[in-house]
């Protein structure tokens, strides 16, 4: 992605952004895996793809609810030519946004850090939840767990709400956590009706001309906890629609998580890319070798 011919401002463990004329940005999601907070050495074929194709699918899901800072995944408005061949279908033109410095995560079911807390101190973000809860139960209502963006390297942090009305105002932190909470019941209703349960996800926003806009990846495996329904059992730990056998491969390595990477087998990173294809099928119902860009899918 480097030969871009656009002023680069950032570039993560996924995603390269760029800068564009009028006010816009443009999001690359790359094909590279993290795991642990490391990058690996290997690329999931596709992967960029399906976390765009996925966001694409929720922005205009979502528009009743809030606007999304998404204009265009077209390689024909970017306004030059694509010079690696590579961008068709990973790509996201979006309007610039002041982002709030709050993640905003809306938990359906008790799994994470969530659990971790819950079992040590029977709390969710400092917040008392009922006794005798098991790992991946259903949560009486979903929640808000806002917490704050990690600098390059750290951990995010969990933040009460008031913490986090501290960081953008109280009245700026109710419209996120009402939000929240709705952009999550809407997509885990229709996730349900498709086998697939949303434990727990992450959205961001942002400011657009004094407007409240969702911005960044909504709804994909890699800012949610996707498990499929009909093997869901509390006091369990569903399989998820993500990067869990990378996770699960890793781990069995005894692999102390500091770079470098241990090296991933052909068969890791096949089985993490029709994971990950799944989920997008199984949500949005399209087929995802219809998605440009895609090659013998």
């Amino acid at each position: 992605m480097t030969d871009v011919p656009v002023p680069k401002l950032y570039s993560g463990k996924v995603r390269d952004i760029y800068e564009l004329p009028d006010d816009r940005l443009l999001m690359v999601a790359s094909d590279r895996m993290s795991a642990f907070d490391v990058v690996m050495a290997e690329v999931v074929p596709d992967k960029g793809r399906v976390l765009t194709a996925t966001s694409a699918f929720w922005f205009a899901r979502m528009a009743n609810l809030v606007p999304g800072h998404l204009l265009s995944t077209d390689v024909a408005d970017l306004g030059f030519d694509d010079p690696t061949g590579d961008l068709a279908g990973r790509i996201m033109i979006c309007r610039r946004a002041e982002m709030l410095p709050v993640e905003c995560i809306a938990r359906g079911y008790l799994a994470g850090s969530a659990w971790k807390e819950y079992r040590s101190s029977g709390t969710m973000n400092g917040s008392p939840l009922p006794s005798g809860l098991l790992e991946s139960s259903k949560l009486p209502e979903p929640m808000f767990t806002p917490s704050t963006k990690a600098e390059v390297g750290d951990h995010d942090e969990n933040i009460s709400f008031g913490r986090a009305a501290d960081l953008v105002g109280r009245e700026m932190a109710e419209r996120l956590r009402d939000l929240t909470i709705g952009i999550y019941t809407t997509a885990a209703e229709w996730a349900a009706e498709r086998g697939i349960i949303v434990a727990d996800t992450k959205f961001e926003f942002g400011v657009v001309d004094g407007e409240l806009v969702l911005c960044d990846e909504v709804l994909t495996p890699d800012s949610s906890r996707f498990w499929p329904a009909d093997v869901w059992k509390p006091g369990t730990t569903p399989p998820a629609f993500d990067k869990q056998p990378l996770r699960d491969h890793l781990e069995g390595l005894g692999w102390d998580k500091s770079p470098p990477p241990p090296p991933l087998s052909d068969d890791v990173v096949a089985q993490t890319r029709q994971r990950y294809v799944e989920a997008y099928e199984r949500i949005t119902g399209l087929r995802f070798s219809d998605w440009p860009g895609v090659e013998g899918d």
